[in-house]
């Protein structure tokens, strides 16, 4: 019985959590699909491709407006770097997507509070600014040229692509076809994220049950500040990378640790640490080759461990890292009652129908790789006396080539596809 009832009261406050941040992630999704859908950036690709400051600003604004989903940021990166983009912009775009976006601050401020989420966002910037100073001391030009040359003979998959068109804001409020694009972006969002998600749930939840004693266990205790600091700021990076999650959903394990008794420095580590969990180094090495990836990675673990360390210095000159009592497990979990929260998740789950209605409603399945498109612009196939809808160019060759395999009649191909332009 006692451990039915741990595993009952892991689930009870993995649900809690979720409950409390809820609201925020809605929000956070629906102004990310909003910026997707609504901010043009087609022509930004080809001017990725220096090293200097207006290259790797835009990179940073390009990222700061897509998804914060890590495997989609790495994903959208390597696309950039195909196309020639210098790896420093491709990494700066990866570190302002997982680091300055919506809705990771919102749920950052609800959970631990406004300070975290400042960090949050100062210490992407700072990440980007110590890559870019140090990428020549990892990869040398011909080592990035035989990266570049990896990546495009990879066979890595597909890039899901964002639903949007160019429309005035004026046009675009009052446009059936304009919110159903932000609709789309929201359901992929979702789609590339829940997992993630609900995993960072599940393993706050039961880590919770653990004892601040276990957290305190893992830092040392006793030595100078400086000292504590810098422990904290590695050994938060590597509870990241064997965390196994990424992007939106380790916050909830950064509250857990915070509760728990880890320094500012060490959750801000760990939170930043979202790109080199061991998963997503694989992908480095399917993208660019193993010496490129483990230098990106060796990179990528100093940048962050360096700006934790500044965030760190920088908020303590002024004060404002959190000083009063850590919030409890109960501050962290939260409880279901009559209040603001209840009324904002009511709101958000009203939100979250709506846009979902819309994708019911105006779109259909892709047959390929299951991805809500809407039917107006999506490529489309007609075969065997039906129509078939397709995310990309890509799941519609996988359709060509194996049209049995989806569902199709491989002997009667009616024509050539339609691709309704964005």
């Amino acid at each position: 019985m006692p451990v039915l009832e741990k595993i009952w009261q892991g689930i009870e406050q993995s649900f809690l959590m979720a409950y409390e941040v809820w609201w925020a992630l809605v929000i956070g999704f629906a102004i990310s699909g909003i910026v997707q859908a609504w901010v043009p950036r087609a022509r930004i690709e080809g001017a990725l491709s220096g090293t200097g400051f207006a290259p790797i600003a835009k990179a940073t604004g390009l990222g700061a407006a897509s998804s914060s989903c890590s495997y989609a940021a790495i994903a959208i990166g390597k696309s950039l770097f195909q196309k020639g983009a210098s790896a420093t912009t491709a990494l700066a775009f990866q570190f302002a997507s997982t680091n300055l976006v919506w809705e990771l601050g919102l749920v950052l401020w609800v959970l631990i509070g406004w300070q975290f989420t400042i960090a949050e966002y100062i210490g992407g910037i700072v990440m980007i600014v110590l890559m870019s100073l140090l990428l020549r001391r990892f990869v040398s030009p011909k080592l990035e040229e035989a990266a570049r040359r990896h990546a495009q003979e990879a066979d890595t998959g597909h890039q899901h692509h964002m639903a949007g068109e160019e429309l005035s804001w004026r046009e675009r409020l009052t446009s059936a076809s304009a919110w159903s694009d932000v609709a789309h972006n929201f359901r992929g969002d979702w789609q590339m994220l829940y997992k993630e998600i609900t995993i960072g749930f599940f393993l706050a939840g039961f880590i919770g049950l653990l004892g601040n004693d276990f957290f305190n266990s893992l830092f040392i205790s006793g030595a100078p500040g400086w000292l504590n600091a810098i422990e904290n700021v590695v050994v938060g990076p590597l509870i990241a990378v064997l965390s196994f999650v990424c992007s939106v959903g380790n916050v909830p394990l950064a509250a857990v640790l915070w509760s728990g008794g880890i320094s500012f420095a060490g959750v801000m580590a760990f939170i930043f640490a979202d790109l080199i969990v061991l998963p997503i180094i694989a992908i480095y090495r399917k993208y660019y080759g193993t010496a490129f990836a483990l230098r990106i990675t060796a990179l990528m673990f100093l940048t962050m461990v360096i700006a934790a360390l500044i965030v760190d210095g920088l908020f303590s000159a002024v004060n404002l890292i959190p000083t009063g009592p850590r919030p409890s497990r109960t501050d962290i979990f939260g409880s279901v009652q009559l209040d603001y929260k209840l009324v904002l998740n009511v709101l958000g789950l009203v939100i979250f129908a709506a846009l979902m209605w819309i994708t019911v409603r105006r779109g259909t399945t892709d047959p390929v790789c299951g991805m809500k498109v809407d039917r107006a612009k999506a490529v489309r196939k007609d075969f065997g006396g039906e129509t078939f809808y397709f995310c990309s160019e890509h799941c519609l060759h996988a359709f060509e080539a194996n049209p049995a395999g989806y569902g199709a009649d491989p002997g009667h191909d009616d024509g050539k596809a339609t691709a309704h332009a964005h």
